[in-house]
């Protein structure tokens, strides 16, 4: 009989992955077996028609199984199937005809997880409390279901953070195995363990990591962002997979554009395309990415500088507020399909995460 393990949150974006990324690389390098899956395929980047109905030679895989699967080796056996498709057709007819009900499948991965060799079976919930009743697959239905320990993974910014952690613990009750608080800022890492871990402890909320806010795991890549953008690449395709950690407004004088871009690292730039001066002074600095508003062309010397630094220059037609917006719900909202990132995350995990207690609920012999 398997052990089913629920990582959940009660945020959206809060850092799920990068904690399976980092818990799976432990088990497996304690040789523990292991299957993974997400119970609900999230990830709606492309067409429906990309994710086939569930068959045993076709599995409905969310794209995050299939690359923490391949990082962390796992065989296309190890790879549980999903049981639905989150989308907004789906959620529509399930909402009319009244269905609540996860369906047969969810039946299917109860007698998995009972019948099947004996592995740790780790579930990916989706993105908050809430999430997922529509299909009978929120994080609490699930975890009583399958009588799976949950573990949280939770974004903290203050103390009032921890209203979401006392509805979970209410919810889920002797079900709560512990949370990780993720994203904290890393000038307050100090404290929140000396003060707030303990403090949380007494509330009945285990604590087994905590997390400094990572702007590498916030990244996107420069072709996410023209993809998002319906962009134009004007030069330097080879750059597409640089990381994006910020965005900066070119807006300003040069001079105190320079300035102000000397501050910043690893920046998306996003000005006028008629703003030659600006365009760059932003080469010069930490820039990923040069991404051009409004009418007109970029001149060729600038063409010429970007390609010499290998700085990616993109043309958009929306305006600059509307090209703002949508980098702005890029950057922290993008799924962590990088090997860069995937290695940084299995070490960020590594460092400041102890699953001893988890171990041990869990009956695992690993030595974390």
């Amino acid at each position: 009989m398997s052990i089913p393990l629920l990582i959940g949150s009660c945020e959206p974006f809060s850092g799920k992955s990068a904690v399976v990324l980092g818990l799976g690389r432990q088990l497996t390098r304690a040789g523990v077996p292991l299957a993974f899956g997400k119970p609900l395929v999230t990830c709606m980047d492309d067409p429906l028609d990309n994710f086939p109905d569930a068959a045993p030679d076709n599995p409905l895989l969310d794209p995050d199984v299939r690359f923490i699967g391949d990082t962390l080796g796992l065989s296309q056996d190890q790879l549980i199937p999903s049981l639905h498709v989150m989308d907004p057709a789906t959620a529509r007819e399930r909402l009319l005809a009244g269905d609540l009900t996860p369906g047969e499948g969810l039946t299917l991965l109860q007698r998995r997880i009972h019948d099947d060799a004996d592995r740790l079976v780790l579930l990916e919930g989706a993105g908050s409390l809430s999430e997922g009743q529509l299909y009978g697959l929120g994080l609490v239905q699930l975890a009583h279901a399958l009588q799976a320990p949950v573990l949280l993974v939770h974004p903290w910014s203050d103390s009032r953070s921890v209203d979401a952690l006392l509805e979970a613990r209410r919810q889920l009750g002797d079900l709560l195995a512990g949370v990780v608080l993720n994203a904290v800022l890393p000038d307050m890492v100090p404290e929140v363990r000396e003060a707030v871990q303990p403090a949380l402890e007494r509330l009945g909320i285990p604590v087994l990591g905590v997390m400094p806010r990572s702007p590498l795991l916030r990244s996107v890549t420069v072709e996410e962002l023209a993809r998002r953008l319906e962009a134009t690449v004007l030069c330097c395709h080879d750059g597409l997979d640089l990381l994006v950690e910020t965005l900066s407004i070119g807006a300003m004088n040069v001079n105190s554009a320079m300035e102000f871009f000397r501050r910043r690292r690893n920046m998306a730039v996003v000005t006028g395309a008629d703003r030659t001066d600006i365009q760059l002074a932003a080469l010069e600095a930490s820039t990923q990415c040069l991404i051009l508003t409004g009418a007109g062309e970029p001149l060729p010397q600038l063409i010429s500088r970007a390609e010499e630094l290998e700085v990616p220059v993109l043309k958009v037609d929306h305006d600059t507020l509307t090209t703002v917006e949508v980098i702005d719900a890029a950057i922290g909202h993008v799924r962590l399909h990088e090997a860069v990132k995937a290695t940084y995350a299995i070490r960020l995990v590594e460092e400041n995460c102890h699953f001893e207690r988890l171990f041990g609920r869990l009956r695992l012999a690993v030595h974390a």
